[in-house]
């Protein structure tokens, strides 16, 4: 008997910060906090328990913890770490675009600011974090063994079929969307769905070199990824409210059911919640067409499709882990 698709719901439970500007360490409000139950009634509508992954401003602020506790402490959701190393203590690296992707960091600092994350976390919440999240899906090499010795079971951090190299970040294009034990077996890494869909994405690796040729600067200019998009001929789709509609999410999970994934890991962040905090939510219509989504894809999610809901511990105590490679 095949399993039903299992839908995990990831927010990056973060400071509001200008999207657009260089890193600022004085940027740590929490305000959107406030409206976090936003996400969470959504959630509790479909029977999901969503995993708030909690950076250092959420879990160091009063403001920012308080409103998650009461639901995870009452079995509505379950925690997480998520690491911005710029607002992160001890505050010891140059801040530059490369070392906002925490694996950049020199071991020593990414494993300090890590375990400063988690301890801080535990002391608010009451019990060790064992998922993890990287800010900006910046995990690097020395990211597992790290995880392994703080106590962590789960990573959520790759986001294929994207590339972070331009900025000096990891690279997933090649990565694929099944659960996967890393290297040293201890950690299950689950990673946020993603890939190109379409008539000429036959092949990750065809539709890969595809689209950076669509998205090189001349071709960029006469906006050739967005005929293929709405051709639908290539599509680059990450399953988040952020960015896509519901349309194209529910197209993305077809589409790589037909290919054969049975877990999917949707991600969005929490500040999304209160208009102008992200560029995804700029203002009231923007935040109802938000919700919209995302009450369309849970809909079809769960009663359509008539797949579950998990949370990332549940797969690793379930064994729910897929051999399989794309």
């Amino acid at each position: 008997m095949s399993l039903p698709p299992i839908l995990l719901v990831v927010v990056d439970t973060e400071e509001e910060f200008d999207w657009s500007a260089p890193f600022d360490r004085g940027q740590t409000s929490v305000q959107a906090m406030a409206e976090i139950h936003r996400c969470q009634e959504m959630c509790d509508r479909f029977g999901i328990r969503p995993i708030y992954v909690m950076d250092y401003p959420v879990a160091s602020q009063e403001a920012g913890w308080r409103p998650l506790k009461e639901l995870i402490d009452g079995g509505r959701a379950v925690m997480g770490a998520h690491l911005h190393p710029w607002v992160t203590p001890p505050l010891v690296e140059a801040l530059t675009h490369a070392n906002s992707f925490p694996g950049n960091l020199p071991v020593a600092v990414e494993r300090e600011k890590l375990t400063i994350l988690t301890r801080q976390i535990q002391a608010v919440m009451g019990s060790q974090p064992k998922v993890y999240k990287a800010g900006r899906y910046g995990i690097g090499p020395n990211t597992p063994a790290i995880l392994h010795e703080l106590g962590y079971e789960v990573d959520l951090s790759p986001a294929p079929p994207f590339s972070f190299q331009a900025g000096g970040g990891p690279d997933f294009s090649r990565t694929s969307n099944y659960p996967q034990r890393m290297a040293d077996q201890s950690i299950l890494s689950v990673p946020a769905t993603g890939d190109f869909i379409g008539k000429l994405a036959s092949s990750r690796r065809r539709a890969t070199q595809l689209y950076r040729f669509a998205s090189s600067p001349r071709l960029k200019r006469l906006r050739l990824p967005g005929i293929l998009s709405r051709t639908r001929l290539l599509e680059r789709i990450r399953l988040s409210p952020e960015g896509h509609s519901a349309d194209e999410l529910e197209r993305l999970t077809v589409t790589l059911l037909q290919r054969g994934l049975t877990v999917f890991s949707l991600t969005l962040h929490s500040p999304s919640f209160k208009p102008g905090c992200t560029p995804y939510v700029r203002d009231r219509r923007d935040l109802e067409q938000f919700m919209e989504t995302l009450k369309r894809y849970f809909h079809f999610f769960i009663h359509v499709l008539e797949g579950v809901s998990a949370t990332p511990l549940e797969l690793e105590e379930g064994k729910l882990v897929s051999s399989q490679t794309e």
